[in-house]
């Protein structure tokens, strides 16, 4: 993750790598009582973004598909967990 996506990090110590994450939004969506968790990562460009990732051999599985709130693709971190990765069509508290 640190070569791959480039993010300010700090070693707290044999080798936990600690994090500086980028401006991010926590999307709470109702439910018909399904409680269900999604990480989603968000970028200005998911094509240029995805193609970047998978140059520095990152899987990203399938082509970016317009879901309406936004450009949507997944990838693919370290474990096997998989993100969505996407470009923003919502407006944004972050302006």
């Amino acid at each position: 993750m640190r070569d791959a996506l480039g993010w300010e990090h700090v070693d707290a110590g044999d080798g936990w790598l600690i994090f500086a994450l980028p401006p991010a939004e926590l999307a709470v969506h109702p439910s018909a009582g399904e409680t269900k968790h999604e990480l989603s990562l968000m970028c200005d460009d998911v094509a240029a973004t995805a193609a970047e990732l998978r140059a520095k051999g990152i899987e990203v599985r399938g082509e970016p598909e317009d879901r309406g709130y936004g450009i949507v693709t997944k990838m693919v971190l370290p474990g096997g967990v998989e993100v969505d990765l996407y470009e923003s069509r919502h407006a944004s508290p972050l302006g």
